[in-house]
């Protein structure tokens, strides 16, 4: 990457601040924000969103969590049931083997508490490194940055760093990012990557850092 680009870093962050309030953010971010923001339900949640649209995650969350709330609730609820409750959110036969083996696992490794540091979590079958990060920053407000396809392409796409993979992106935003701009980078990526900067022929003409923006790898805007 160019260090010029590197440079818009802060106005960027500032700018996309202000265009991106928590109203409008992922139900993930939201439930950052209650009072006592409670780390199995993040978790769960961050396990159904998985393809699926926020909208849909939000609603099949809460659904879900009318009456299996706990561990100890959701690893018995029968497997049939469990799929017919998220079958809307997509790949509803994995998902559930998913959240069903991961309850079990909190309540035989770890006391039924969803654990607060990353090894931990990672060691949990079905946790990948993007769950971790979102279960230590959202519900135990820890400086981790969570990159899911919209924080990977958005920038690479500035010139930001030029990466492969997410986990690369990860650590190369680790290096650049200053550490204030850590909690809020995925709500505000997320976002301006699902209304504006979208993977296919951005929104370049109303977007408010183009500007500042080379578009790498942009080949069709509007």
């Amino acid at each position: 990457m160019k260090k010029d680009n590197l440079s818009n870093i802060e106005p960027i962050m500032q700018i996309l601040e202000k265009h991106f309030n928590f109203q409008e953010r992922t139900t993930l971010n939201r439930m950052r924000k209650e009072k006592n923001p409670n780390a199995f339900k993040i978790l769960i949640s961050c396990l159904l969103s998985l393809r699926a649209k926020d909208e849909i995650t939000e609603k099949i969350s809460k659904e879900l969590f009318k009456t299996h709330d706990t561990p100890e609730k959701l690893a018995k609820i029968p497997t049939k049931k469990l799929e017919k409750i998220i079958f809307s959110t997509g790949h509803y036969h994995k998902k559930a083997a998913t959240l069903k083996s991961v309850s079990k696992e909190l309540i035989g490794r770890f006391n039924s508490k969803v654990p607060d540091n990353k090894d931990a979590l990672m060691s949990i079958k079905g946790i990948g490194p993007k769950t971790s990060n979102i279960v230590l920053n959202f519900a135990f407000n820890q400086l981790f940055i969570p990159v899911d396809t919209h924080c990977h392409r958005i920038p690479n796409r500035l010139g930001w760093v030029e990466t492969k993979t997410a986990e690369k992106t990860e650590k190369e935003l680790e290096k650049i990012l200053p550490k204030k701009y850590w909690m809020e980078f995925n709500g505000i990526f997320v976002l301006f990557g699902r209304t504006i900067c979208v993977p296919i022929s951005p929104k370049c003409s109303i977007c408010p850092i183009s500007k500042y923006c080379p578009r790498i790898g942009v080949e069709k805007s509007r």
